[in-house]
């Protein structure tokens, strides 16, 4: 016996590896997609470790906290992953929404984890992953919009050496600008420099091209190094900035400010704390929730690399990334857009790119941690600007000027109301985005011709939100038409009519038949599939010449049937 919830046919192989996808590419792997991993996963390892350090400063944590979120995505994702390019880790946007949350104190940050992590698992289980269609292009864009300015201003204290400047947006401009005579010139001048490196890196790699494998040898090698410093250019100016530093400390003098020390070591492996000790007493768990709970989603594209995701298995990979995550002192993790474009361009084969990634993670806790007490924070700081500005997208604007500028509401809302809060710019976003989509359900475009009747022709299907305007509109057509013979309800858009429809075209026909008028239905579509509406099985008498039948077959609350046209006199 076998059907569609046997337990036999959920453990079959083709459900094993739906659930776990490394079983699809494992089998067929070669050593030829071992070498490209490799690569792949060093430049992104380089890439992820000065990330990491700079988005804990984002979040309002030690930066030890960025490198002990970053590894374990890294693990997790190359079992249950579907995209072999995205990685999982610390990304800008999520760690501004942390410190929001975590009020930056680390025990609420890893609780936060916890949560987002079973929250995470049980969307997936349940397959909710449909309710990110929810949120539309203009609300992300208008978030991340937001978040790139609020998170490139967070960080011009940093480039600036101002210290006690406040994190909430408005007043941080406020502050940094009447502290400006308080900048420090050390600080200003690294920043300013690892600026400018980074962005002349940035725009080498964007303008680089392929080297030809008919080049010379030299030209290649050239190429190849070109290539490597602009590609792992984070690392590279965090490096000589981090040198510079500490060329300083040995002479006696430091002009800018340092990360400071960072704990030696891996974290320890322990179940997260649900409860805080305070020298005011002990914060329960319930209180630490109410506080700080909440989830965020963010499923990488992979539209550009000829393949597509599946959100519930993304979900599950990323709910237990973070549950077990927040074992290792993690904060919540997502995908990241930058390190999974670098990921796709150094050419990774596999989800297993990720594993060399997570293990230059570690090594760096283990051994460089020393190294990065000399880095300087302006440098960090750097890091982060050219990281989040591409994010900035000025050019939706003018878009949806020209295509759509009603979906300019949302795109402006979120926008705003995220430099006040991040969390109320996105609820507000997808509210208004969501009125807007029930007001074209409740009004549908209705096209009018008096041409000896009244025709009405709906532009969509008719729902219980549009039955009164229904019925308003033909009333008032009636009244400033001169008097029609009938009226004619053309229904060839209309591919569905709820039960709430269905009764005010009952209530209108009432009403016509009051002034000795005629309603007349035609152009409806025939049901996909027998037994798909409730009035299938009435056809014939709805659709037989005899129209009596018809009328008291819709008096009674039964829609017209699939039939070209129907009149009702």
């Amino acid at each position: 016996m076998s059907g569609p919830g046997c337990p036999t046919r959920c453990c079959s192989f083709p459900a094993v590896q739906k659930r776990l996808p490394v079983l699809r590419w494992l089998p067929r792997y070669s050593l030829a997609w071992l070498q490209l991993d490799v690569i792949a996963g060093a430049t992104v390892g380089l890439t992820v470790v000065p990330q990491a350090l700079a988005y804990a400063e984002v979040a309002g944590l030690p930066v030890q906290y960025g490198l002990y979120s970053s590894f374990m995505g890294c693990f997790v994702y190359c079992l249950l992953g579907t995209a072999k390019d995205v990685t999982l880790g610390p990304t800008a946007i999520m760690s501004l929404l942390v410190s929001s949350y975590a009020f930056h104190d680390p025990v609420y940050a890893v609780l936060l984890t916890f949560l987002s992590g079973c929250v995470q698992l049980a969307m997936g289980l349940l397959r909710l992953g449909f309710l990110l269609d929810f949120i539309s292009c203009p609300v992300i864009k208008g978030f991340t919009s937001a978040a790139s300015i609020t998170i490139s201003f967070n960080q011009v204290k940093n480039i600036l050496g101002l210290q006690g400047v406040p994190r909430q947006f408005f007043l941080q401009v406020y502050e940094t600008l009447r502290r400006i005579g308080e900048t420090r010139a050390g600080d200003a001048v690294l920043g300013l420099s690892c600026l400018l490196a980074l962005t002349g890196l940035g725009a080498m790699k964007s303008g680089l091209g392929r080297a030809a494998g008919a080049e010379p040898l030299c030209t290649r090698v050239s190429y190849c190094i070109v290539w490597t410093s602009a590609t792992a250019r984070n690392a590279l100016v965090v490096l000589c900035a981090g040198l510079l530093a500490y060329s300083f400390q040995v002479m006696g003098c430091q002009p800018f400010t340092l990360t400071g020390r960072i704990p030696r070591g891996l974290p320890a492996f322990r179940v997260p704390l649900f409860s805080k000790v305070t020298h005011n007493g002990t914060v329960p768990f319930s209180r630490m929730v109410q506080v700080g709970a909440a989830s965020d989603v963010l499923l990488p594209s992979a539209s550009q690399n000829d393949y597509r995701i599946e959100p519930n298995q993304e979900l599950l990979a990323m709910g237990l990334t973070n549950l077990l995550g927040s074992f290792v002192s993690s904060y919540p993790v997502t995908g990241s857009f930058g390190r999974t474009a670098v990921n796709a361009q150094t050419g990774v084969c596999t989800p297993a790119g990720g594993l060399i990634t997570g293990a230059l993670v570690l090594l760096s806790l283990a051994f460089l941690t020393s190294f990065f007490y000399y880095i300087p924070k302006a440098a960090l700081a750097a890091v982060i600007i050219c990281a989040v500005t591409p994010m900035f997208d000025a050019a939706i604007f003018r878009t949806l000027w020209r295509v759509k500028r009603l979906d300019l509401v949302p795109l402006c809302v979120t926008f705003l109301l995220c430099f006040w809060e991040v969390q109320y710019g996105i609820v507000a976003g997808v509210l208004v985005s969501g009125l807007l989509l029930l007001y074209a359900i409740a009004r549908p475009p209705m096209k009018v011709s008096t041409q000896g009747e009244l025709v009405v022709q709906p532009g969509s299907s008719l729902h219980f939100p549009a039955a009164e305007y229904l019925r308003d509109t033909v009333c008032k057509h009636l009244q400033a038409a001169p008097t029609p013979g009938s009226v004619v309800l053309d229904c060839r858009h209309v591919s569905s009519v709820d039960y709430t429809a269905v009764l005010g075209l009952a209530e209108l026909l009432h009403e016509l038949r009051k002034q000795g008028l005629a309603l007349t239905l035609c152009g409806l579509q025939v049901p996909s599939r027998p037994g798909s509406c409730c009035w299938h099985r009435h056809r014939r008498l709805l659709w037989r010449p005899n129209c009596t039948r018809a009328t008291q077959h819709l008096e009674s609350g039964l829609p017209p049937g699939p039939a070209a046209t129907c009149c009702i006199s």
